[in-house]
């Protein structure tokens, strides 16, 4: 029984599911550094370049449900390792949650890893502001982002 309720344990936070309940809470998505390279009004668009998709679901940390309508920005180095306009994307979870975001593979740079750069609000939530970090040779990648509702919420 004791393997048992540590192996129930283990596999919820694997999951990033802890808590009791059917909807049970989310572990929120661990922040990162914003970076210099930081622009506000990224163009609404899906894809920026090919060959890497990015997906997943925007999530309430206190019960686990889909938070439609988050704005999720991205950026991050074109091919050749520089930061442009044309690397800068935003958009919008569907009904459901999920986002979906194509993109080059990024480039590693400066003694960086290949990495994304990612900015979340939603109404009712604090900033999230991370980073994605692609495998290396893998062509498509899942992070759910999991928000902190603001306090008295």
């Amino acid at each position: 029984m004791k393997k048992l309720i540590f192996t129930s344990v283990i596999f919820s936070l694997v999951a990033g599911v802890t808590g009791a309940g059917s909807a049970g809470t989310c572990i929120p998505t661990e922040p990162d550094a914003l970076g210099p390279f930081y622009k506000p009004d990224a163009p609404v668009r899906h894809r920026v370049g090919s060959g890497y998709l990015l997906s997943g679901t925007v999530k309430s940390s206190a019960d686990c449900k889909a938070v439609p309508n988050a704005r999720v920005e991205f950026w991050l180095v074109s091919p050749s390792g520089e930061y442009d306009d044309n690397h800068r994307a935003t958009v919008y979870s569907g009904e459901k949650g999920t986002y979906r975001f194509e993109s080059n593979f990024p480039p590693p740079y400066y003694g960086r890893p290949a990495h994304i750069h990612i900015r979340v609000t939603a109404e009712g939530f604090s900033k999230l502001v991370t980073q994605h970090y692609p495998r290396a040779g893998s062509k498509k990648g899942r992070l759910n982002l999991v928000l902190v509702p603001e306090a008295g919420r």
